[in-house]
């Protein structure tokens, strides 16, 4: 069985700011919703602050160096429906996030990059 390539990565910026923000949170899980403003951007929370549902996709639990637990990546169904062929880079860049999101004190946010991915 050919292994399967994780459709969500985290450059090592990410990672970094993921172990910091899982020392001073705990477990983590991302959800990427759709629409406009901040729902461009994936969203961190505790694992099992934001509720999921059957309007969202598990796309990868995502191993982190020195972080115990895998991290969910969840996207709503529409807008995976949107991005279905691409490959998820989450990257940190400078500037203040949405609020609900754990990063946002840091002064950086979450971004996503894509990359088209084959059937």
């Amino acid at each position: 069985m050919d292994q399967e390539v994780s459709r969500v990565e985290l450059t090592e910026q990410a990672a970094d700011l993921v172990r910091r923000l899982h020392a001073s949170h705990g477990p983590l899980m991302f959800h990427q919703s759709g629409g406009c403003c901040d729902g461009s951007a994936p969203m961190c929370y505790p694992d099992g602050e934001f509720r999921t549902g059957g309007s969202d996709v598990l796309l990868a639990e995502l191993e982190v160096e020195g972080v115990d637990r895998p991290v969910a990546f969840w996207m709503s169904r529409s807008q995976y429906e949107v991005w279905s062929h691409t490959r998820l880079i989450v990257d940190v860049v400078a500037g203040r996030g949405s609020g609900f999101s754990l990063e946002a004190p840091e002064g950086v946010r979450f971004l996503i990059r894509s990359r088209v991915v084959d059937g």
